[in-house]
């Protein structure tokens, strides 16, 4: 595994010699290894099948654009037809007694009824070695005392968290949790007790910590000792992260439970840096799924090149949106870099023609407005045969602001009329579930 991927320290010398033609070589590689694998697994067999795919079809990667994307919806599919399992576990090629152990995890079930998710020791273990490939690349290291907001239970993220600093990091670390595994004031004792440094989770909730750490009369800056964020910022700008943590460096990365990281950031905050020699990216049209112009958005749609003991995954559709990035990167890696995640295609909302994530719009608000808070729902009606939304955020003036600021800014922004709605701290919790849920829920649609 480390002589075909390096360890973690190695990631920028590794590839920073490395040209275009060498990256294509090993990627269309690797890529035929999965392609000749999941010809075996009938989930595959169906899918292409279906599309008229024969295996000789597929030479190379440039072949790729042949084979049909799929998502959740066709996993959650095989689900029902092959419980519990589904038939896009790939063990059964395997001799009994060379069968791999299957390691269980779930979605979350943001999105619906949670998914299986199967991972085999080599394709657990190889992908905590790429994302530590970019803790290393962020500076942290077996020094730092990391504090974890990521979900436990069934759910991929603690876990895949966990096993990433144990096993590749070697730092002192705590596995807190959301705030109903640990309650969000004992996390706060939890981080300053034991002077963590580091805070990996999601934006929302770590930026939820950092409000009520003010609540509690503590000052990120003074009376706590983390430099460094790291995690699914989403919408969340860095200044602002930065700014509620004190000044801590924040950095951003992206994956699905699915796939493992796929992208992280650096030193040089210009994008995150999609790895490619493990993860083959494509963003794709969201209505057509034909490839977008380079700087569009679209939907992410991923091909683990890694992924070859028990579930390959090819042309895997995230439903999650971005963009690629122009220009150069100081760091001299030979991959193309994200904008980050824009939203979920799949909780889109059109608007008038346009189309509006409302996983930003919060975002939007509390960054141009100091006196709102980061807590927010949008809430989708239908008013007279048109869709209508209302932006529901937290507030704690005590002033009476007009409204009509905060709907020019979504205007001048998005480009479509969106209302907004202030409400009182704390009156959002049980819409958003932001203590329970690893992701907290950011749309409400009541068009029945």
């Amino acid at each position: 595994m480390v002589q075909d991927y390096g360890k973690p320290d190695e990631f920028t010398t590794r590839f920073q010699q490395m040209s275009g033609d060498e990256l294509r070589t090993l990627q269309n590689t690797r890529f035929m290894e999965i392609v000749e694998f999941a010809w075996q697994i009938p989930f595959y067999q169906r899918l292409w099948q279906t599309h008229g795919i024969e295996q000789t079809d597929i030479q190379s990667l440039d072949d790729i654009v042949k084979l049909p994307c799929y998502s959740k919806a066709d996993l959650m599919q095989s689900v029902e037809a092959h419980p519990p399992l589904g038939d896009f576990d790939g063990r059964a090629i395997y001799a009994d007694t060379q069968r791999p152990p299957l390691i269980i995890q779930t979605t979350s079930g943001t999105t619906g009824k949670p998914q299986p998710l199967l991972y085999g020791p080599q394709s657990r273990e190889l992908q905590g070695l790429l994302l530590a490939r970019f803790y290393r690349l962020q500076g942290l290291s077996h020094d730092d005392i990391v504090h974890s907001v990521y979900g436990h239970g069934m759910v991929n993220g603690g876990h895949y968290i966990r096993e990433t600093f144990l096993h590749w990091i070697g730092c002192q670390f705590h596995s807190a949790g959301t705030g109903i595994e640990t309650r969000s004031e004992q996390q706060l004792s939890l981080i300053k007790d034991f002077g963590a440094t580091a805070l990996v989770g999601f934006g929302d909730y770590l930026k939820y910590l950092a409000e009520l750490a003010r609540e509690q009369g503590l000052d990120p800056a003074a009376d706590l000792n983390v430099r460094t964020l790291s995690g699914h910022m989403g919408a969340e700008s860095h200044d602002t992260m930065s700014e509620a943590w004190g000044g801590a460096e924040v950095y951003d990365w992206y994956g699905v439970g699915d796939t493992g990281i796929i992208a992280g950031e650096g030193p040089d905050h210009s994008g995150l840096h999609v790895i490619e020699d493990a993860q083959y990216l494509e963003i794709l049209d969201v209505d057509t799924a034909q490839p977008v112009a380079h700087g569009e958005t679209g939907d992410m749609v991923c091909t683990c090149l890694y992924k070859k003991d028990v579930f390959p995954i090819i042309r895997f559709n995230t439903h999650d949106v971005s963009r690629f990035e122009s220009g150069s990167s100081d760091l001299g890696l030979p991959f193309r870099r994200l904008t980050g995640f824009l939203g979920r295609s799949d909780n889109m909302v059109k608007l008038r023609g346009i189309n509006i994530f409302p996983s930003g719009l919060g975002a939007i608000l509390s960054e141009n407005f100091e006196e709102l808070g980061s807590e927010y729902i949008c809430e989708v009606t239908r008013q007279q045969g048109r869709d209508a939304m209302t932006v529901l955020i937290e507030t704690a003036s005590d002033t009476a602001q007009a409204t009509d600021r905060y709907q020019a800014l979504l205007k001048a922004r998005l480009g479509v009329d969106i209302a907004v709605q202030l409400v009182a701290p704390g009156q959002l919790a049980s819409l958003t579930q932001i203590e329970t849920r690893q992701k907290p829920l950011r749309l409400l649609d009541k068009r029945g």
